[in-house]
């Protein structure tokens, strides 16, 4: 109470110009304010924070991918490595080039490996057997070859290693290829041979450039052997990097080529090797789009701060203007001066005080008039009010009367010993409870539906007797209390069925209904009597009546009645369907969308 108190006793000595401004900078402007650069910056983090999972998992997928290829490639040139034929090939003395060409062209094992691992773009075998001629892919090592840094490496290590390998075109384009290198030992001739397995671009591509984001891949310090940007490779890899670091990872903003853009760097080490690759992803819109929103952002929140703040000002200004002539208005008539020019414009709150000022002043007696007829209209409100109160309290006292009644009637059938008549009100009772119940409700649960319909069924076999009997066959595993149904949906095919399937029936009139699901998608309930069916110029009719009914007409309304009912509800591919036969009986089916009845 002491801050209202001090609130008010704040206002109360402040004019009306300065309580709307303070209660606007107070009320809006301020929170507004605080809230928006709030969410200003929370939708700044979220956008970084769903492109840096973006990225850091587009940077876990090529990891992901350079690891199968590596340990592939890997296990290919073991497998070649300790290849017995291949040991021969390479360890044997052959006696004329037409016999080493013999022999290596009948080794088809490289062949084999290139036209099935698309991810190898070439492999040779460098000999130092001086009998072997240069064959396809088996080449002696010439003194050039052996001078390279990659074959000295391969002879004084047993372990593979990972190299990039410049390559020239015959059109003078240069290309950079990841290959792996491997000493193959031959024991037999105490020399050796050097594998070179090299990784096929094309390849890279199409396994690693699935999005807009850019990829970069090197191994060690060497140049970029591949990139989805072509005009980064072969050059150094351009973002800072801790080649100190064997298990290097960064995440975050980084620059290219005087760009800023979002990065992810991380690195791998091949199975068996000892060489690192640098996989590198970065993404250039990341940044730009979230400065884009964010000033979107910015300029939205201060036209809600300036706009506001414009109309308040006008306003408020012309409101105390409005403010002073009104208590102008007043003081001249408390000082008895009546002559007052009617200078007030406008038709809002303020301009009806001015003019109830002018009507107090020149028609006292008539406003006492209107006091006392706005004091019987009330009075006569009140009373409608009250007379609705009475009719409503009549309509909720009436079923109960009805039920009671029905009740009473049971009772005295029970005591004179007619059961089958105190049966019949039950039945009866219990029908007519559920009918009022659910009058103009939207759903109910398809067991309650099934009580109704099952309650609706023993009252025709009482009057019907032989002629009308029935069965309810539910599908195992179908809980039909776990569904929901338009209440009173099934009730008139039911009805339909006694009345005209089984009209010519005179005893074993069969009523079924089989209630199941269709596909985990449809609720399907079938009701099929065994009466005179139609014929298929009748069975034609009624289905066109169905489903575009003749106003006019009052054939097979209460079936299409209950069709458009289902498709206003669930849609146009929901419904009833008609079949039927002459002699062999009718069968209504109702399919129902089993998801979107579903109980809660």
């Amino acid at each position: 109470m002491k801050l209202k108190d001090k609130l008010q006793s704040l206002f109360s000595k402040t004019k009306v110009q300065r309580q709307l401004y303070t209660i606007f900078f107070a009320a809006i402007l301020i929170p507004v304010t605080v809230i928006g650069i709030i969410l200003l910056l929370n939708t700044q983090k979220l956008l970084t924070n769903h492109y840096e999972n973006q990225i850091e998992s587009d940077n876990l997928r090529i990891k992901s991918i350079m690891f199968d290829l590596t340990t592939n490639i890997y296990n290919l040139s073991e497998d070649l490595t300790f290849d017995a034929n291949l040991q021969k090939l390479l360890g044997t003395n052959y006696p004329s080039p037409v016999d080493s060409r013999t022999a290596c062209g009948n080794y088809k094992r490289i062949q084999s490996i290139l036209k099935n691992e698309t991810s190898l773009a070439d492999l040779k075998i460098y000999t130092l057997n001086k009998t072997i001629e240069d064959y396809d892919r088996i080449l002696f090592a010439s003194d050039e070859t052996r001078e390279t840094d990659w074959f000295q490496k391969a002879s004084r290590q047993s372990n593979i290693f990972w190299k990039v390998k410049k390559r020239t075109d015959q059109f003078s384009n240069e290309y950079y290829e990841l290959t792996l290198y491997r000493k193959i030992p031959l024991p037999d001739t105490k020399s050796y041979a050097v594998l070179a397995m090299t990784i096929s671009t094309n390849y890279l591509k199409n396994r690693i450039e699935n999005n807009t984001l850019t990829t970069i891949l090197s191994v060690n310090q060497e140049p970029v052997f591949y990139s989805s940007d072509r005009s980064l490779v072969g050059s150094p890899l351009g973002v800072p990097v801790d080649y100190s670091n064997g298990f290097y990872q960064y995440l975050g903003e980084n620059e290219l080529n005087a760009e800023i853009c979002l990065s992810a760097v991380s690195t791998l080490t091949p199975y068996q090797s000892d060489d690192i690759l640098y996989l590198t992803s970065l993404n250039f819109q990341a940044y730009p789009y979230i400065n884009k929103v964010t000033l979107t952002y910015g300029i939205i929140i201060l036209l809600i701060l300036f706009v506001p703040t414009g109309i308040i000002y006008l306003f408020t200004k012309y409101f105390s203007a409005r403010v002073v002539i009104l208590r102008s208005a007043m003081h001249q008539a408390s000082n008895g001066d009546y002559d007052i020019i009617d200078s007030f414009k406008g038709d809002d709150e303020l301009s009806e005080a001015f003019q109830d000022l002018k009507v107090m002043i020149e028609k006292i007696k008539d406003n006492e008039s209107q006091m006392y007829e706005a004091q019987i209209k009330e009075q006569e409100i009140t009373n409608r009010q009250q007379q609705m109160e009475f009719k409503m309290l009549a309509s909720q006292i009436n079923p109960h009367f009805l039920y009671n009644t029905l009740e009473t009637i049971r009772m005295k059938s029970l005591t004179a010993g007619n059961r089958e008549v105190a049966t019949a009100i039950k039945l009866l009772g219990k029908s007519m409870r559920y009918v009022l119940e659910n009058t103009g409700t939207s759903s109910t649960t398809l067991k309650k539906e099934m009580d109704y319909i099952e309650t609706y069924l023993s009252i025709q076999k009482l009057r019907f007797h032989e002629r009308v009997n029935y069965k309810i066959q539910i599908e195992p595993g179908t809980d039909i209390s776990d569904f929901q149904i338009l209440p009173l949906l099934l009730q008139p095919i039911v009805e339909n069925a006694i009345l005209h399937g089984l009209e010519g029936v005179e005893e074993n009139g069969q009523i079924i209904i089989h209630i199941g699901t269709m596909d985990d998608e449809y609720l399907c309930i079938d009701i099929f009597d065994n009466g005179e069916g139609m014929t298929a110029q009748e069975l034609e009719k009624m289905i066109s009546n169905i489903n575009n009914h003749d106003k006019a007409s009052a054939d097979s309304i209460g079936l299409y009645n209950i069709n458009q009912r289902i498709k206003l509800c669930y849609g146009s591919s929901y419904g009833l369907t008609v079949k039927s036969r002459k002699t062999e009986g009718t069968l209504v089916s109702l399919q129902l969308p089993l998801t979107n009845i579903q109980g809660e």
